[in-house]
């Protein structure tokens, strides 16, 4: 499927020195839609390892298969305990910096938002994320290392529906000229707009239709990133311990100090948009909207969550159809099984009911 350039009216917004990426994409991977009608697990289990970025102290991490709505969770031991804490909003502890679970006994997770992202980005619903430390791993600052782990463990399809939640109606929230808007929409969009005073960042934007392959190719790889100015104050607050260049892109005087530069020109806004994606799945389940944010972060991002799931007339479930393959009969005389249109509805065709 080709690549959609937006409207008129969204480029004539951006102003003449926007960088930006604004391409809305329509692309399947593996032949398979986004919008799958069977919820998904990983094929295997699999193992990483590294540092917390604000502890700085080594982790480990593997990522277990999951049954039918387990949905994301992550097992931490607490006071010689196991415990497991959902990853949905009404378990956010902090949001100052990165994104921080907690159970009701105290247990605590923190740094969630790049391997949040992954597991939505990849759209996988259930998994169960082991954990021997009390944050996950930065990797290399983005998510790519966790989208690498699920590819190599495979995605299997589970003999049930997948449930997704509807956006039904606008849902804004603001804070200090920030804001975040959710919007009905037939599928998942990010428009994700930030502007910095820093020559190096500037106002970017960027905008597209959202599935596995285009999280994968066009987000996936974006660094998280920080001023050398702030590194002092965040040391003295216990965080940060654990950044160095080889997982932050760093901006000190106007320049990126990585030796390697920038992954893309505009890569501060595809991390933006990534963190969103991660932040977002923080519904407990995908979801079916346009999300379009303004300056905005893991506070803002969460509290319009919030704001939707408290609002019980602006969001519905809705479960995918379960549609049996069709036989085809071809010229050779050979009858294929192939998925019939209904399997790759919108959600518009979705039946809305509510639990």
């Amino acid at each position: 499927m080709g690549d959609l350039s937006i409207g008129a009216k969204d480029a004539e917004m951006l102003g003449d020195n926007a960088s930006s990426s604004l391409k809305l994409k329509k692309s399947k991977m593996n032949g398979r839609p986004y919008l799958g009608a069977k919820q998904t697990t990983i094929g295997r289990a699999v193992a990483l390892t590294g540092v917390g970025v604000h502890s700085g102290a080594p982790v480990s991490i593997t990522l277990q298969p999951a049954d039918m709505n387990t949905g994301i969770r992550f097992a931490v031991s607490h006071l010689d305990k196991d415990v497991e804490i959902k990853a949905h909003c009404e378990f956010v502890d902090s949001l100052t910096l990165c994104t921080v679970l907690s159970s009701k006994c105290g247990a605590l997770v923190a740094t969630v938002e790049h391997l949040m992202a992954a597991l939505r980005g990849m759209s996988i619903d259930n998994v169960v994320v082991e954990i021997d430390s009390g944050e996950v791993p930065i990797m290399d600052g983005s998510a790519m290392p966790f989208v690498r782990s699920i590819e190599e463990a495979g995605t299997v399809e589970l003999d049930a529906p997948r449930r997704f939640i509807k956006v039904l109606k606008p849902i804004q929230v603001e804070e200090k000229g920030c804001w975040g808007q959710l919007l009905p929409f037939n599928g998942f969009r990010l428009d994700v707009e930030i502007d910095f005073e820093t020559p190096v960042i500037g106002r970017q934007r960027f905008v597209s239709d959202m599935n596995p392959e285009v999280f994968r190719d066009e987000l996936a790889r974006a660094r998280t990133f920080g001023f050398m100015a702030d590194v002092e104050k965040l040391w003295a607050g216990g965080h940060a311990l654990g950044a160095s260049l080889d997982n932050t892109v760093a901006i000190d005087d106007d320049k990126v100090v990585n030796r390697e530069g920038l992954r893309f020109a505009d890569e501060f806004v595809r991390h933006k948009a990534l963190d969103a994606v991660g932040d977002l799945g923080l519904a407990g389940y995908p979801l079916l909207c346009s999300y379009k944010s303004y300056r905005g972060g893991h506070a803002l991002n969460a509290k319009a969550v919030q704001a939707l799931l408290a609002d019980e007339e602006a969001w519905t479930f809705v479960d995918a159809p379960f549609v049996a393959p069709a036989r085809v009969a071809t010229s050779d005389g050979l009858v294929n099984e192939q998925s019939t249109g209904s399997a790759v509805m919108v959600a518009a065709n979705f039946a809305a009911d509510r639990n």
